[in-house]
């Protein structure tokens, strides 16, 4: 290193250790933020599990050689958290909102389905469900992540936060209403790799219900650091340095965070991923698995023969040998030639693998991994007597499952309340060319979100459509519902089956047109 690099190298670091310059190095340099840097490197290793990236494994081998390989391994927090996302968040999930029965002023939205109608279109156009799974996924891992309406070319569009992008402002409380949200972009300058960082911090003020945005761009030369404050329009012409929304009732981001109390950092409103606490236990499967398949990968079978018998030994390319001994394939890899003075000896070498044993560790260890994170035993592990039980032994063997899936759910609920109140607060806010998409005050005139999570996998669908009907035989549920809970069925398909079940039974009335259904008729349970 020269004198001048050195000089270059000492004045960087100084803008890192003294501030010159505004430069962060991490996240948490930000004099805005008080959260521990201890809760950003445990989300790096979150996701670094996640990416079943694991360390590589040290090893000398026979000639006393110091060596490294990559370990095999099972992936176990990503199967973890997609099978738990997709249980949560599956093909059956709808959603649907309409005004509250005492509410006002519905005829300024031209009936009760305009809102209903509005969310699904803004919710299908941006492919929600997909992105929602997914999301889901990799916030169950991680701990958390968050999503946020925004507006671009006259629609509402979402941004997906992840766990690794969103700080909490406030260190101090469970109800996160202020927070840094990190967005970073890559480019080449003058054949260099720059990384430019743009630092949105959402204020959310519950008196004047109003949020203001400050935006901030960093430009660094070091993948993993912050770096220099730079003027917005590195990023962006266009972007202002301060927004103020008013008229809202929250902020306009949404938070999902894993149920459970952070346990690393008491104080921190983040959650914690599902393998935080499990890791030591990911990393004994992972060295019983690594292990299992080494010994399987070295232990294949073998035959010791003398040279002699393998000639010629050498310049075998291009040569054509025609005298009198064995060719072999070129991958046959099963005889070994050794040097014997008598050259008659075979010596064949058979290792006997210990599958039994791995098996009984590795078992062990994916059983105590479904006891930490709350999984029903069977759910990682193979357990071939689970393929003879019933419906009703599976859904009460699930119950773990069950009670794991439910806290999730109600981290999902409360995330996706505030999603669909922020896209219709912003909807109505004139930021649409002047004008807004909606005409709709939902702080005036409340609403009704109804979310429906699909449980089929834990519920024994036949002593559910057996309770169902005796409850729509005592008249408190209609044929409607129950056509639609246990066939699956539409709403209109089970009110066309219902119309014409109750015009088969008018036929094979004998009574008189009027005087059909004077001794009960079911038409009031058919909506």
């Amino acid at each position: 290193m020269t004198l001048i690099d050195s000089l270059k190298s000492f004045f960087k670091k100084g803008k890192v250790q003294v501030g010159m310059g505004n430069y962060l190095k991490t996240i948490t340099d930000h004099p805005n933020i008080n959260l521990p840097p201890s809760e950003i490197w445990r989300i790096q290793e979150d996701l670094r599990y996640y990416r079943n990236d694991m360390k590589k494994v040290h090893y000398i081998n026979t000639y006393n050689q110091r060596k490294e390989r990559k370990p095999h391994t099972l992936a176990l927090t990503k199967q973890m958290s997609r099978q738990l996302a997709s249980l949560v968040f599956n093909e059956g999930m709808t959603i649907s909102i309409q005004p509250h029965a005492d509410s006002q002023g519905t005829d300024d939205i031209q009936g009760n389905d305009k809102l209903d109608q509005f969310i699904k279109q803004v919710l299908a156009d941006n492919n929600f469900n997909q992105n929602y799974e997914e999301n889901l996924e990799l916030g169950i891992a991680t701990g958390g992540f968050a999503v946020r309406p925004y507006i671009e070319n006259g629609s509402i569009k979402l941004a997906w936060i992840g766990a690794d992008q969103f700080v909490p402002l406030e260190s101090n409380t469970n109800e996160i209403n202020s927070a840094a949200i990190v967005n970073k972009r890559t480019v080449s300058e003058r054949d260099t790799t720059v990384w430019y960082s743009l630092l949105e911090f959402h204020y959310y003020d519950e008196v004047t219900h109003t949020e203001t945005i400050e935006n901030e761009v960093y430009r660094s030369e070091v993948a993993n650091d912050i770096g220099q404050n730079v003027p917005l329009s590195n990023w962006d012409d266009t972007m202002p340095e301060k927004i103020v929304l008013t008229g809202l009732s929250r902020p306009t981001f949404a938070y999902f965070k894993m149920p459970g109390k952070n346990n690393f950092a008491i104080e921190s409103p983040l959650g914690v991923g599902i393998s935080e606490n499990a890791k030591s236990i990911i990393d004994a499967a992972n060295i019983a698995y690594d292990q299992f398949v080494r010994e399987v990968q070295l232990a294949k079978r073998r035959v010791f023969v003398p040279s002699s018998m393998i000639r010629p030994t050498a310049k075998q390319d291009g040569d054509l040998f025609d005298d009198g001994f064995p060719k072999f394939d070129e991958d046959e890899d099963v005889f070994m030639q050794f040097k014997d003075k008598d050259g008659s000896n075979i010596t064949q070498v058979d290792t006997t693998i210990r599958n039994v044993q791995y098996t009984s560790t590795l078992q062990y260890h994916l059983h105590a991994l479904e006891n930490n994170v709350g999984l029903s035993q069977g759910t990682l592990t193979t357990d071939g007597a689970i393929n003879d039980k019933t419906a009703t032994e599976v859904v009460s063997d699930n119950s773990a499952t069950y009670r794991t899936r439910s806290s999730i759910i109600t981290q999902c609920e409360k995330q996706l309340y505030g999603l669909i109140r922020s896209i219709l607060e912003l909807a109505n806010l004139p930021l649409f060319d002047g004008k807004a998409l909606l005409n709709y005050d939902i702080q005036k005139n409340p609403i009704d979100i109804n979310l429906h999570f699909e449980d089929g996998v834990f519920v024994d669908k036949d002593a559910q459509a057996k309770q169902d009907m005796l409850i729509v035989q005592e008249g408190m549920m209609p044929k409607v519902e129950f056509l639609e809970r246990n066939y699956g069925l539409s709403e209109e398909d089970a009110k066309r089956w219902v119309q014409e079940a109750q015009d088969d039974a008018a036929k094979d009335d004998p009574l008189p047109t009027d005087q059909r259904g004077m001794f009960g008729d079911d038409s009031e349970n058919g909506d």
